[in-house]
């Protein structure tokens, strides 16, 4: 069977994307194809790979999202600016949708060209200040749920973050990833503040288990945390990751509870194509 598929990323988080309603796929099946297909040199290689479905309710579409390691993903930031992109560019959807996720439903809404904004699930759990103790060191982790069931993002302050290497943080970041802080594991953040509104942001995200040019979700939880904290003067703020710039847009109520959370940036169609993987087993 030849299998259509779109390759996209979103500032160097790259996927797979296929209109699973042509397939008629199952979930574990797609589960045991990201394992091959997303791994590098062996095969297309992604850190993900996503499918179209058919709603389960009254939404456009469904999106089901599968980490490299072949684990469900509840939502993926940059993976839905992505499919939103390729839902509207396919004929699946208008400029404005809305699509299913295993965290709830997602706004989507191409801007300009390349230009596409999601409205995240809002934050369900925030909690400052944990500590997480390594080597008689005191880590405070800031811990971060979008959506119910929400993504589990870690984020933590790491001075000088721009002028560090991937080897430096590594093994902070893969050790906090399990740590018994986080029920169910977490994507960790690193961050350090550089403007008024502006951060720097490092992503070691679980299922890719290794640091990604990019993480939406990570990215809006860590301006989650900076505008709750007020340690930023605007609700629109910039996020340089080490694939390009996210804006994270809040919006809140009269009590200042998140009520809108969107993410913003660019998108890019990288090659379309049929599967030829001769190991892939269907």
């Amino acid at each position: 069977m030849k299998i259509k598929y779109t390759k996209m990323q979103g500032l160097g988080n790259d996927f797979i994307v296929m209109d699973n309603r042509e397939y008629g796929f199952s979930v574990e099946k797609l589960q045991e194809m990201a394992k091959r297909l997303c791994t590098r040199k062996l095969s297309i290689g992604a850190d993900g790979l996503m499918a179209v479905n058919k709603a389960d309710g009254d939404a456009d579409f469904r999106m089901v999202f599968i980490n490299a390691d072949g684990s469900i993903g509840e939502m993926c930031g940059n993976g839905a600016r992505c499919m939103t992109r390729f839902a509207y560019t396919n004929g699946i959807a208008g400029k404005k949708m809305t699509f299913e996720t295993t965290a709830g439903n997602v706004e989507g809404e191409i801007e300009e060209g390349r230009l596409v904004a999601v409205a995240l699930n809002n934050p369900e759990i925030v909690e400052f200040d944990k500590i997480a103790t390594i080597d008689g060191v005191d880590y405070t982790i800031s811990y971060v749920e979008l959506g119910n069931p929400g993504v589990p993002h870690g984020v933590i302050e790491y001075k000088g973050l721009e002028d560090i290497s991937r080897e430096d943080i590594f093994n902070l970041g893969k050790y906090l990833r399990y740590h018994e802080i986080f029920p169910k594991g977490a994507n960790i953040n690193f961050y350090d503040i550089t403007g008024d509104s502006a951060a720097v942001v490092r992503t070691y995200e679980r299922g890719v288990e290794d640091f990604t040019l990019a993480c939406g979700t990570g990215s809006a939880s860590v301006g989650v945390v900076l505008y709750l904290k007020e340690l930023v003067k605007s609700n629109k703020i910039k996020i340089c990751v080490p694939g390009g710039e996210l804006f994270i847009e809040i919006g809140t109520n009269e009590e200042n509870e998140i009520t809108r959370l969107m993410l913003i940036g660019d998108t890019n169609i990288v090659a379309e194509g049929t599967v030829e993987d001769e190991d892939l087993v269907l």
